[in-house]
């Protein structure tokens, strides 16, 4: 597994396994699960990725 972070981008890639992309799937806003051949989970996207991050960083401190 490898995780990658573009700053410029604000997009967090998480790599699961390489190989041939059959489709990229939006499941939810700004967040993409790319599929490979096998049909099996390849990679995961996540954009505006700070904002994504720190809001839920910040929902599970709260008491």
């Amino acid at each position: 597994m490898k995780v990658r972070f573009d700053p410029e981008a604000d997009i967090l890639y998480i790599l699961i396994k390489e190989g041939p992309l059959k489709d990229t799937v939006e499941i939810a806003d700004d967040l993409f699960v790319e599929i490979s051949e096998d049909g099996s989970i390849a990679g995961l996207e996540v954009w505006r990725a700070r904002e994504h991050l720190l809001k839920n960083l910040v929902e599970h401190k709260k008491p």
